[in-house]
């Protein structure tokens, strides 16, 4: 992790940069390295709107952009849309996608981008937009090319791939950081705010729980040759 000038996170829905990177940005902005969120899609076509609902078809992506926006402030990060629309990634023309993420990483330079290890992203937005970008750097100017760390978030994702290049332990502060990350996206993380609120002499239990799931973030360095 050192070294580095600038990362760029490239993810499909807001949530995902904290869900699966916030122990990551947190040691790169301990070590004062900027760090942009590229953000695919709003998430408008996510399922949950709250209980009872909050939101409807039509209000929710401006929803989810207010907690895309405290969440990255949280973090200490910017972010940029690239406007694409929620769970139609997979539908747009390659090409055209990697080309768009080419010019926006252009224009930041980074030295690391992260982004989702294509087949191995669960959802068909985060395999298709990690294969776009992964494209996107690969036609890049091969002396200015960033390197790519890719998360593979498949349940059986090591005995495919083997054992990730890089694990960042998410622990004690961090977590507690993480987690905070993740409640700015309310919407989302309602169902977790409300078991842990409905359940205060389970509370431990449970964040063991979403230790053992969240406590690590487990990338695999792209090779392009």
């Amino acid at each position: 992790m050192e070294n580095q000038k600038h990362v760029v996170i490239i993810y499909p829905h807001p949530d995902d940069e904290s869900f699966g990177a916030a122990g990551t940005i947190y040691q790169f902005r301990k070590q004062g390295v900027p760090v942009t969120y590229l953000c695919g899609t709003l998430g408008e076509m996510g399922r949950n709107m709250g209980t009872p609902p909050f939101a409807n078809r039509e209000t929710l992506s401006k929803i989810r952009e207010k907690e895309l926006k405290e969440a990255c402030k949280f973090l200490g990060i910017d972010y940029r849309l690239l406007r694409y629309r929620d769970k139609t990634i997979e539908f747009e023309n390659k090409t055209k996608v990697a080309k768009h993420i080419k010019e926006v990483l252009e224009d930041i330079e980074p030295t690391l981008v992260i982004t989702h290890y294509p087949e191995h992203g669960i959802h068909p937005d985060h395999n298709a937009l990690g294969e776009a970008t992964i494209e996107a750097v690969r036609l890049m100017d091969a002396e200015k090319r960033p390197t790519v760390w890719a998360s593979a978030i498949t349940p059986d994702f090591e005995r495919v791939l083997g054992e990730p290049d890089v694990v960042i332990p998410v622990e004690d502060e961090r977590f507690d950081f993480k987690l905070e990350a993740i409640m700015k996206h309310k919407s989302q993380a309602e169902g977790m705010l409300k078991k842990m609120q409905d359940m205060p002499d389970e509370m431990k239990i449970y964040i063991e729980g979403l230790k053992e799931r969240l406590g690590k973030e487990r990338f695999f360095i792209w090779k392009f040759d």
